[in-house]
């Protein structure tokens, strides 16, 4: 299974990923959302990178040229309500995509939040059959969430490829999909992979919760 770290390589991504994580800057959060939504795009373009293509023949005011463009069904599906933005800025790159939302939360057994079972309550997808399918969201805590959201969408079909794309993965997590997720058929792309997780399961050194930060508090 192929892992795409981006923090591997310097390049403008780093900006963005700075300002989600600054504590004097995250707290705008439109200036969150759009940061969000550009490294969705960034993400998007790398990931175009490895499609299938096909040339057509365009007609232009002075004469016809050949265009090489991608020749893939691509599904992007999100989980709620974190991966809005997230989601937003890879459909900007694939604007010709279907799109899939699932809602997955923690409900935590205790008010301490150290331990919570992953509940899914509400799936809206197309079919995924033979498709593409882009599987998105900011975090990648434990990887489970990730996991329940892509069983879920087996009801719709088998894809053809799956890309998990996230801004902040765990290496917890990483592990996760490597031995969850078909390994001939995944690919992982993380903006960054940071090393640990603390006692209430969330990603250290991380952002905090990308949900809170983007849309406001939940109670």
């Amino acid at each position: 299974m192929e892992v795409n770290n981006f923090s591997d390589n310097n390049s403008l991504l780093n900006s963005f990923i700075r300002e989600i994580r600054d504590i004097t800057i995250q707290n705008d959060r439109l200036r969150f959302r759009r940061n969000i939504e550009r490294i969705g795009e960034i993400m998007a373009y790398e990931i175009s990178k490895g499609f299938r293509y096909k040339t057509i023949e365009v007609d232009t005011p002075l004469d016809k040229v050949k265009v090489n463009i991608p020749d893939e069904d691509v599904v992007i599906a999100t989980i709620l309500r974190a991966g809005l933005p997230f989601h937003h800025g890879i459909l900007n790159y694939f604007d010709g995509a279907e799109n899939a939302f699932v809602s997955a939360y923690r409900k935590y057994k205790e008010t301490g939040h150290q331990s919570f079972d992953i509940h899914i309550e509400y799936i809206a997808s197309p079919s995924i059959e033979g498709k593409t399918l882009i599987l998105s969201d900011p975090m990648l805590a434990t990887g489970s969430s990730m996991d329940l959201t892509y069983r879920a969408l087996l009801t719709r079909g088998a894809p053809a490829h799956i890309h998990i794309v996230t801004i902040i993965a765990s290496r917890q997590a990483i592990d996760y999909c490597k031995v969850n997720f078909p390994e001939e058929k995944t690919t992982i792309w993380a903006a960054a992979i940071d090393p640990d997780l603390n006692e209430s399961s969330y990603i250290v050194p991380g952002i905090g919760d990308a949900g809170d930060l983007a849309y406001g508090q939940k109670i």
